[in-house]
């Protein structure tokens, strides 16, 4: 492997500064190291989502990116250049290897058409590909009480519901249904034949609610992590649910255009985050 440690992490801050929307504005109030882990990270999970999402993905493709996770855990890199640096932040800050397979395991479920039938299937789904990315992270941001590990599970589900709600229409375009089927029926919304009216609005307040109860459950987070790092949880916790608070304001106007945060707005936030200490 002829890439180096350096050019590894210089690799995934480039990844992360070109694909993170939201997450790269709260790497940039860390120190250098947490950072260049923090993009380490995330370049691994960009990859793990691209295999689902792309076109041509398989079972296979995926099959092989396990392989090289595990050879990589063990200091054996492919040609990728994101494991020297992946490797390295995985074992500065002592990350527990099972959350990656977790990962794993969650998108590759994305590579048939999602259809959940309870809300419990979706906690689990939203578990796989985002709580397990909290749960890495708090090892980057540091924390001692056990009750972090908690909070990051419950911070993980409120940002992938907001996730959620903002790709409805993407995510029907795939064949993908994350909104359970028992809500469905309960609001009398048909996915199938997707329309703006009073049954989707009302869908979505509901969901809407149901993600603002895990942002209040898991706010404390910021206070159990290292006090050097409260400044970039405080920033990106209020990036995703000011994302929501776009969703609402548009009055869940989500089947027509791809809502999200001004650049502007992203740095304000990340200005403000630095007194948060």
């Amino acid at each position: 492997m002829s890439v180096t440690v350096d050019q590894s992490y210089a690799y995934c801050i480039r990844v992360a500064r070109t694909r993170a929307r939201n997450f790269y504005y709260s790497f940039l109030l860390l120190s250098r190291e947490q950072k260049r882990a923090m993009c380490a990270i995330y370049a691994f999970m960009r990859f793990c989502d691209d295999l689902s999402d792309e076109e041509g993905a398989t079972e296979a493709g995926i099959q092989q990116w396990r392989g090289e996770l595990d050879d990589a855990l063990e200091g054996r890199f492919s040609e990728n250049p994101v494991w020297p640096a992946f490797h390295d932040a995985v074992n500065r800050y002592a990350i527990p290897h099972r959350y990656f397979r977790e990962i794993i395991d969650g998108v590759s479920s994305d590579l048939q058409p999602q259809r959940l039938e309870t809300f419990d299937q979706l906690y689990r789904y939203c578990y796989q590909v985002a709580s397990v990315v909290g749960l890495t992270v708090i090892h980057i941001f540091g924390f001692e009480s056990p009750r972090a590990v908690e909070l990051a599970e419950k911070c993980g589900i409120a940002f992938q519901l907001t996730n959620i709600l903002r790709d409805v229409r993407e995510d029907a375009d795939r064949s993908r249904v994350y909104i359970p089927r028992e809500d469905l029926v309960r609001f009398g919304v048909d996915l199938s034949n997707l329309q703006h009216n009073e049954a989707f609005v009302r869908l979505m307040r509901f969901e809407a609610e149901r993600a603002r109860r895990y942002y209040a459950e898991s706010f404390p987070l910021v206070d159990l992590v290292a006090k050097r790092s409260r400044p970039s949880l405080w920033a990106l916790m209020q990036i995703y649910s000011r994302l929501l608070d776009r969703i609402e304001q548009a009055n869940y106007r989500v089947l027509e255009r791809r809502i999200g945060l001004p650049l502007w707005e992203k740095l304000m936030i990340a200005g403000r985050a630095l007194a948060y200490r």
